[in-house]
């Protein structure tokens, strides 16, 4: 089983990881994407759920219509794993790609 990050380790994770931040009351990170239009949001989707299944870690996460919201965490860690910065850093890079950043 993967280790839980410290408070300080998640921070500093988190300083390489535009767009994110922990969840008010929970071990967990989050962030909203929004997109052009409900195509690239669920092209987003599409991809970064190819990314997560590989991984066999998943997000937690919802889309309304060009907004996808994910909320990241380890459940067999009780919160925030290096899998969870390595799939936030996967779906980054995946947003770019439709020029969000």
């Amino acid at each position: 089983m993967v280790e839980r990050l410290t408070g300080k380790e998640r921070q500093q994770a988190l300083q390489g990881l535009p767009g994110w931040s922990e969840v008010e009351g929970r071990d967990a990170i989050a962030r909203s994407f929004v997109f052009e239009d409900f195509n690239e949001a669920f092209g987003f989707m599409t991809r970064a759920a190819l990314v997560a299944e590989k991984a066999d870690h998943h997000p937690e996460w919802r889309n309304v219509y060009k907004t996808v919201e994910v909320v990241l965490t380890t459940h067999d860690a009780g919160g925030v794993t290096v899998r969870d910065i390595e799939l936030a850093t996967a779906m980054n890079a995946i947003a770019a790609q439709f020029g969000v950043a």
